[in-house]
């Protein structure tokens, strides 16, 4: 399938870390979500809140809700400590998924906003469309979710991607 549009293309990214994310996810145990690979380290549970934070911030841009509680997910948020109490991975993952849905139902509708700019960029770009941004958080939702695959391994798990 070649994409035609750039909501086709940001729906085939989701779709695909949504699925490697599963493969990555799949097994693991609250313990083995919760244990951090090294000092300093983040969790699988700390990633995967991350990327609910993060799939939060798309579905704004997407005039959307959130799928966790907002106050839940900004525990996750970038630059903040873990919290005492995490959220439990099941939560973690039925959000996830639960963003995977509205997304892609957000996305069939976002044709007209895509070229709208954007409320912020990362990266400081004057020219910074939903679209660009949501083409940005799509790869660091990669880059976060390739991370799963390694602390999978780390925590003794089998890799699930040969």
């Amino acid at each position: 399938m070649t994409p035609k549009t750039l909501t086709e293309t940001l729906s085939l990214q989701l779709r695909y870390t949504h699925g490697v994310a599963n493969r990555n996810l799949d097994g693991i145990t609250e313990d083995q979500a919760l244990a951090a690979p090294f000092a300093g380290g983040n969790s699988i549970n700390r990633v995967l809140g991350h990327l609910v934070d993060a799939r939060n911030g798309m579905l704004g841009l997407l005039g959307r809700g959130p799928v966790l509680d907002a106050a839940v997910a900004k525990a996750y948020a970038r630059g903040t400590q873990p919290d005492s109490q995490p959220a439990a991975l099941t939560d973690l993952q039925a959000a996830f998924h639960a963003a995977q849905d509205q997304l892609l139902a957000a996305l069939a509708e976002a044709d007209a906003v895509l070229d709208k700019p954007a409320p912020y960029s990362p990266l400081d770009n004057p020219k910074e469309t939903v679209g660009s941004l949501l083409a940005m958080l799509l790869f660091h939702e990669a880059y976060h979710v390739g991370q799963l695959g390694v602390l999978r391994r780390a925590t003794g798990a089998a890799g699930a991607i040969a």
